[in-house]
């Protein structure tokens, strides 16, 4: 019998030992560049995936004085806006900052930073923020929302026993009319 025809009384399904030898050679669990490359890429995906569900409720649900979405077409890279909260000395101001999420997201927190300055000794001059949310009391469960919430409360309550500037928090404990006062013109002359 030729090597091309079959023998019409073996299945052709069945497995045979040269079979079961190549099965066993080409299948063996090996971690390959490959491999690491494609598992990199799934925990990727997965934050992508995250992300956009939360864009999608930040869309439908809002969060009151917040808005958030991507920068551009990049996922990964947010811009923010937060109304300065009624009664508080930030009362009239629009907040811009900027989100980045890297691909451990939400495993880990996103880098969150204003853009537009503010007067607060919780937050410096190139705008980083000193938010136990952010930092240790991180959940992977903490949504895009709820920074953004945190956020707002931050404005409306300082919290000066955490100061990122000290010379502010002394300020605040020292002269709180003059701190409001400064924070009010600060507002004034840089987010309105």
């Amino acid at each position: 019998m030729d090597e091309d025809q079959q023998d019409p009384n073996q299945d052709p399904y069945a497995e045979t030992d040269q079979k079961q030898s190549l099965r066993n050679r080409y299948s063996s669990p090996v971690e390959t560049k490959s491999s690491k490359w494609h598992s990199k890429i799934n925990g990727m995906g997965a934050s992508v995936r995250r992300l956009q569900l939360e864009l999608t409720e930040l869309t439908l649900h809002p969060p009151a004085n917040c808005s958030a979405g991507p920068k551009g077409d990049n996922i990964y890279q947010w811009v923010a806006t937060i109304l300065g909260p009624a009664g508080s000395v930030y009362q009239g101001g629009v907040f811009f900052l900027e989100l980045e999420f890297t691909n451990d997201y939400p495993f880990k927190p996103p880098t969150v930073t204003f853009r537009t300055r503010v007067y607060h000794c919780n937050i410096n001059s190139k705008g980083a923020i000193c938010l136990d949310l952010l930092n240790e009391n991180w959940s992977p469960t903490t949504t895009i929302s709820q920074i953004l919430q945190s956020i707002c409360n931050l404005l409306k309550n300082c919290i000066p026993s955490k100061p990122l500037v000290d010379n502010i928090a002394l300020l605040y404990f020292q002269d709180k009319s003059r701190h409001d006062e400064i924070a009010r013109q600060w507002t004034q002359r840089f987010a309105t």
